[in-house]
Formats: C-alpha cells, structure tokens, sequence
C-alpha cells in the first residue's frame, strides 16, 4: 500500500512480522514475576494490531511461542498456555467484530485438546473477514516450517504424484504454513537482541529488519510508526541496481 504525504509517495509494507522480545525483562524491572510481563504483553498487542489495521498493513505476523520455549520452566510454560487460551476467548470476538481474520501458524498437536478446540473455532469464526489479517505463530520454528514443507513434497514424490525434478522453490513456498499470505516487507524485533531465533526463515529472504531496544510492553503505535517510517526509507532493489529500479519505479 502507498499513501502520498507532502508531495511524497511513502510505501507501508503490507505484511509486518514481529519477535515480541522483552516481556519478563519488563517485568523485573517492577519487580513483578516474569508472568505480569506477558499479560503486559499481551496489551501492547492489542494496540498494534489496532494501529497495524489503521495504517493499512495487510498482514500482521506476531512470534507468540516458539518450538524452543517448551524448555523454559514449565510453570511459565503452563501460564503462557493458560494466558493464550484466555487472550483467545476473550479477543476473538473483538477481532471478528472488526473485520480481523485471524490465522495460527505452527504445529498446534502439542497443545491440549481446549486450546487446540479454541484455535479452530476462532479461525472459523473469523475465516472470511476481509480486514487485517492477524498470523499468529504458535509452537512454531522457521526449520520445522520448512521441513513439514519438504516431507509433503517427499510424500508425494513417494506415491508417484510428483517428479523430484519437479520440486521447486514456488513448490515448497506452498506447502509452508504461510503459503496464503505475502512474505514480509518489514521484520520488527524489541528488546534489544539481533536476531531472527528460528522464525519466518524462508520467508524473511528479502525482507527489511529493524531492532529496538524498546521492551515489547512498551513498544506502541509511536514506536510502529518509527519502525515503517525507516522502512520508508530504504530501497529494496531484490537483486536489482539502483539504476535499474530509477528504470522501472514499479519494480
């Protein structure tokens, strides 16, 4: 999407993915559990995709919980289910009601029976809504991504439904967990670390990164705003020349 701004045309990425980083660091800081952090967390969310759906970003990724966190202690384990599964019931209606579609990504088996039933229902719920689309990932790593991606192919291959010679990037691009939504224009990581810690790795080949050292329950709409507004202002040639983009503006 582009919107024209003192004479300017300013592009807004239309898919944004973001590492939430920063929650129990927050919480330390007050002196809180590392649990009051989370819920704070969970706030800011509710801001941002408010904000992401007014600034006109089509998809908005959130790295909710990875395939590596099933290590942490597992009472915090327990209450960031627990935190899901309420998040879940008690926001679902709220996104519906906004035109939000709502979409988990990553293998949801290992979550319980409930939580597993609460994630179908909400992604039924909101299913067709034509807004924002709001992509969770959940129990999910950029290299489990790819691989399910790679077994399905492989399984086809094995029935003799599919040449190996056959497979392609576009090929594995549609069996990931994200093959209905654009890859992402802009990657967003708060609490000061620079890294991508397995997420969206397919996905994020092209795709512009900003850091900050904001915690994530601090992190607002001024703080998204700086965010595109740097993105703004970079030039994604995609393998291209600078000469070459001047050549094709569209490109």
């Amino acid at each position: 999407m582009t919107l024209a701004m003192s004479g300017q045309t300013v592009s807004i990425p239309k898919h944004i993915a973001i590492i939430m980083d920063g929650n129990g660091r927050w919480a330390k800081q007050r002196l809180q559990p590392r649990f009051m952090g989370h819920r704070a967390g969970v706030k800011a969310v509710e801001g941002i995709v408010k904000h992401c759906a007014q600034r006109g970003v089509e998809v908005l990724s959130l790295f909710a919980f990875s395939s590596e966190n099933w290590r942490r202690p597992g009472k915090e384990v327990s209450l960031l289910m627990e935190l899901f599964s309420h998040a879940l019931k008690n926001q679902v209606k709220k996104l519906h009601d906004n035109n939000i579609k709502l979409q988990i990504i990553g293998d949801i088996d290992r979550f319980s029976e409930s939580l597993q039933q609460q994630i179908y229902l909400a992604q039924q719920l909101t299913k067709d809504n034509t807004g924002l689309t709001l992509n969770i990932a959940a129990n999910y790593g950029g290299r489990w991504d790819i691989t399910q991606s790679v077994q399905q192919l492989a399984r086809q291959v094995a029935a003799g439904t599919l040449d190996a010679d056959a497979i392609s990037e576009e090929l594995i691009n549609a069996h990931l967990s994200t093959a209905s939504l654009p890859e992402p224009d802009l990657f967003i990581r708060t609490g000061g670390e620079e890294r991508v810690s397995n997420f969206l790795l397919w996905q994020m080949a092209y795709t512009e990164f900003y850091f900050t050292d904001v915690l994530w329950p601090e992190f607002d709409a001024g703080q998204l705003d700086r965010a595109i507004n740097s993105f703004t202002h970079r030039e994604r040639r995609f393998g291209r020349t600078s000469e070459q983009l001047q050549d094709k503006p569209d490109a």
